[in-house]
């Protein structure tokens, strides 16, 4: 915890260095998108794109999970989706899996989750599940791609996300992040075959 606070007060210093690009932060925030991610410490988003601060309106959930939509129940994920979608207006939305992904690994590999029951349950009722992991593959590459897509599509689900992407305003993208090589892989689909891939960005 040291370092972390030994940082903290350094960076005083370092806003200070650039007091301008942090003062115009006070006018309010003006994110160009919403980004969905891991609570994996290994995953950070502004290192991943570049980042500035006002740049990226993030959710981070244990398996960067979307939750089903309930009108009935709203959670604070989708009144996250809901701010950064409405009121803050982002022009796109990235759902960023990423390798080695402990949440996939429990969903893949049915892992004996009864000492975290609130983190069965979630996992239970937040995602449907992906196919089988590959044998002997540790980063769970496909598992993750799939479940990223999967979160996608509930994501549609959301009333202000099929509003502003019927109308054109929104879009939505599926990337896969690699913990161990930095490098990142975007959802792509072939629209006269209907085949899809992941490939480098």
């Amino acid at each position: 915890m040291k370092s972390l606070a030994d940082n903290a007060r350094s960076f005083t210093t370092h806003v200070a260095e650039r007091a301008d690009e942090f003062r115009a932060l006070e006018a309010g925030q003006y994110p160009q998108a919403l980004f969905i991610t891991c609570s994996d410490s290994r995953v950070v988003p502004a290192l991943i794109t570049g980042a500035r601060p006002g740049e990226l309106f993030e959710l981070r959930t244990a398996g960067n999970i979307v939750p089903e939509y309930r009108s009935d129940h709203p959670t604070g994920e989708t009144a996250t989706i809901e701010y950064a979608v409405r009121v803050l207006g982002v022009s796109d939305i990235v759902v960023c899996g990423h390798s080695h992904c402990g949440a996939v690994s429990a969903l893949v590999r049915g892992d004996d989750l009864s000492r975290a029951p609130a983190v069965r349950g979630w996992l239970e009722r937040a995602a449907p599940p992906p196919g089988p992991a590959m044998p002997d593959s540790p980063d769970l590459a496909e598992a993750v791609q799939q479940h990223a897509m999967a979160q996608v599509e509930r994501l549609y689900a959301h009333p202000c996300v099929a509003e502003r992407t019927e109308d054109g305003t929104l879009s939505v993208h599926a990337w896969y992040y690699e913990v161990h090589t930095g490098a990142v892989r975007a959802h792509r689909a072939d629209p006269t075959t209907g085949d899809q891939w992941f490939r480098p960005l």
